[in-house]
C-alpha cells in the first residue's frame, strides 16, 4: 500500500491524529488515537519485558524531562548538537544540507534500480543482481558517483565543514524540490534543541532545555542504580521516554517528528570488551525485531560511515519504508565518553569499584536506541495489506486488512452478535464481552451487518472475531474467525479464553527471542 494511503488509514480508523487539527494542525507533531494508543503501548510492552524482565541484570528508570543545564554542556549537545542548515532564496523553504546530497545520491542509485529491474524482466531466473552490478558499465559508472558523494559527505560532515558542503550542493547543481531553483544561501550550523526557562529566573542561569535524548538521564544516575540495586558489570539501565528536537525539516509522517519517543538501554561494560557486546547486541537486537514475523528482506545493517563524537563503532538496523531504507534502531559503543564528561564538569566520580580486577575505572557503554514511533510506522507498513479474498457469497472482493502480530494488535478479540435486533443474541454476546474483558482487550460491536464488522476489525488489526449465533443459544459454542486466513471454527464458550490467549499472549512472543 502508498504512503499516502497509509496516512490516510492512520487517520481514517484512529491510530494517528494531526495534533491541533482544528487550528490547522502543529508541523510534525503527531496525537496518537484509541487504536494507536493501544498499539504504541503494546510495542513498548514488548521492549520493555524484552529488557527488563528477560535480564536479570537490567533494570528501568524513568528520568525526568528537565535536567540540570551543565548536563547537555557534558554531553555536547550545546556545542555540537547541530545539523547543517541551508535556505533557497527563491522558495524561501529550509533544507538539510547533508539530506540534499544523500538524495541526490539515492535519485542516481533509483536509476540503478530501475536498469536492474529490467533486467530482472530480460532474463528471468537466470538473472544475478550481484554480477550485473559488478559487471554493468552504467551501473558500476553510476555506483562510483554515489560513493564519491557519500564520501566527500562524510568527510565535511565529521570535520563540521560547511563550505565542503555547499560546495558540493553547487558542484552536483541540487535543486530546491519546490522551485526548482539553485540559488541557495551559505551552509550554517542549526542546534536542534529546544530551551525554555525555570521559573522567574532570567538568562542564562534560569535556562532549561527540553531533552533532546533520554540516554543522559540514565548516565546522570549511574551510580544511584548501581549502588541501590546492588548491579555488578556488565549490566544495563532501560528507559522509555519523551525527547524532543526542532527538526529542520521534519516530514515523512511520524518517522521524524519535533516529539518523540524513545526506548533506550545503557549497558555499563568493562573497558576493552566493548566489540564483543557490540557484536552480541547487534544480533540480539535484530531477533528481537524478527520475531514480530517482520521478513528478512526488510531489515539490514547500516554501519555509519560518519561516526558521532563519542563512538567508536555505530550500526543501524534499517526497516524498508515506503520511502526506502532508514534507520529504524541504533546499536552504538559509546566508550567512556559520557560519564567521563559528566565526571569532569561535575566533580563527583563515576566509577565502578570492580571486585575482580580489584580496581576503579569508568565504565564503557554500549547503547541500544529505537524510535517507538518509528517502530509504530514499521509495524503499521509491514502490516497494512490490500487483498482479495472470496466474500460471503462465494464472490472475489477486496479488504484492507491491518496483520500486526496478534501480541501488539490493539484489539485482541470482537465480540459480534449476529443480529443486533435480538435481545437473546445481544445479551449472550455481552455475557461473553464481559467474562474476556479481564482476559485481554476486547470489543463488542453489533452495527452494520456482520460482513461489514468483520472488514472493520480487519481494518485496525484484531487478530480474532468471536460471532454469537442461534446455535450459541443452544450450545454454548461461538465462531471464531482468524483475521489472516479467515478460517471459522466452533469453540466452546468457556474454552475462548484459553484459545484466544494463546494466540494474543505477549510471553509466547517473548519466548522466541
Amino acid at each position: 500500500m502508498d504512503f499516502k494511503s497509509l496516512i490516510g488509514h492512520c487517520k481514517e480508523y484512529g491510530f494517528i491524529f494531526q495534533s491541533s487539527e482544528i487550528y490547522d494542525g502543529l508541523s510534525a507533531v503527531y496525537d496518537y488515537g484509541p487504536y494507536g494508543v493501544e498499539l504504541k503501548n503494546n510495542i513498548k510492552e514488548y521492549w520493555w519485558k524484552s529488557m527488563v524482565q528477560m535480564h536479570e541484570n537490567i533494570v528501568g528508570i524513568d528520568a525526568a524531562i528537565f535536567m540540570h543545564p551543565k548536563t547537555w554542556k557534558a554531553s555536547g549537545h550545546v556545542d555540537a548538537f547541530n545539523d547543517p542548515l541551508v535556505d533557497n532564496k527563491d522558495s524561501k523553504k529550509r533544507y538539510r544540507a547533508d539530506v540534499l546530497i544523500e538524495e541526490y545520491a539515492e535519485k542516481i542509485e533509483a536509476k540503478n534500480i530501475k536498469d536492474i529491474e529490467k533486467a530482472k524482466k530480460r532474463f528471468g531466473d537466470a538473472f544475478n543482481e550481484q554480477e550485473f552490478r559488478t559487471t554493468n558499465e552504467r551501473v558500476l559508472e553510476r555506483q562510483e558517483k554515489i560513493d564519491d558523494a557519500l564520501g566527500r559527505l562524510a568527510k565535511a560532515m565529521s570535520a563540521g565543514d560547511m563550505e565542503g558542503l555547499k560546495s558540493l550542493i553547487e558542484e552536483f547543481e541540487i535543486a530546491c524540490p519546490v522551485s526548482g531553483s539553485r540559488n541557495w544561501t551559505e551552509v550554517r550550523q542549526f542546534n536542534l534543541m529546544f530551551n525554555t526557562q525555570l521559573g522567574n529566573i532570567a538568562g542564562e542561569e534560569g535556562k532549561l532545555y527540553l531533552r533532546p535524548e533520554t540516554a543522559q538521564g540514565i548516565f546522570v544516575n549511574f551510580l544511584n542504580v548501581q549502588k541501590s540495586t546492588r548491579q555488578k558489570i556488565p549490566f544495563g539501565i532501560a528507559q522509555i521516554g519523551k525527547a524532543f528536537r526542532n527538526e529542520i525539516v521534519a516530514r515523512q509522517f511520524i518517522f521524524r517528528m519535533r516529539e518523540f519517543e524513545q526506548m533506550e538501554m545503557q549497558y555499563f561494560i568493562q573497558p576493552g570488551s566493548e566489540m564483543e557486546w557490540y557484536a552480541f547486541w547487534k544480533e540480539t537486537r535484530l531477533k528481537w525485531h524478527k520475531a514480530l514475523g517482520t521478513p528478512e528482506e526488510k531489515l539490514k545493517f547500516h554501519d555509519h560511515e560518519n561516526l558521532a563524537h563519542y563512538a567508536n563503532a555505530a550500526v543501524d538496523i534499517q526497516f524498508e519504508f515506503p520511502f526506502g531504507f532508514r534507520e529504524l534502531e541504533g546499536i552504538h559503543s559509546r566508550t567512556d565518553f559520557d560519564l567521563s564528561q559528566h565526571q569532569e564538569l561535575s566533580g563527583k566520580k563515576l566509577q565502578y569499584f570492580d571486585p575482580e580486577l580489584n580496581e576503579n575505572y569508568v565504565p564503557y557503554v554500549l547503547e541500544t536506541s529505537i524510535g517507538c514511533d518509528r517502530m509504530f510506522l514499521s509495524q503499521i507498513t509491514n502490516g497494512l495489506q490490500e487483498e482479495t479474498v472470496p466474500d460471503a457469497d462465494g464472490k472475489d472482493s477486496t479488504r484492507v486488512v491491518l496483520k500486526l502480530h496478534p501480541a501488539l494488535a490493539p484489539v485482541k478479540c470482537a465480540i459480534l452478535p449476529l443480529l443486533k435486533n435480538k435481545e437473546e443474541l445481544t445479551s449472550k454476546a455481552t455475557e461473553v464481552f464481559n467474562k474476556l474483558k479481564y482476559e485481554f482487550n476486547c470489543q463488542y460491536d453489533e452495527k452494520d451487518a456482520i460482513g461489514r464488522r468483520y472488514r472493520r476489525q480487519d481494518a485496525i488489526g484484531t487478530p480474532f472475531c468471536v460471532t454469537i449465533d442461534f446455535d450459541t443459544l443452544e450450545d454454548d459454542t461461538v465462531t471464531i474467525r482468524d483475521r489472516d486466513t479467515l478460517d471459522q471454527i466452533r469453540v466452546n464458550i468457556e474454552d475462548l479464553k484459553h484459545v484466544i490467549g494463546e494466540k494474543v499472549s505477549m510471553n509466547r512472543l517473548l519466548e522466541k527471542l
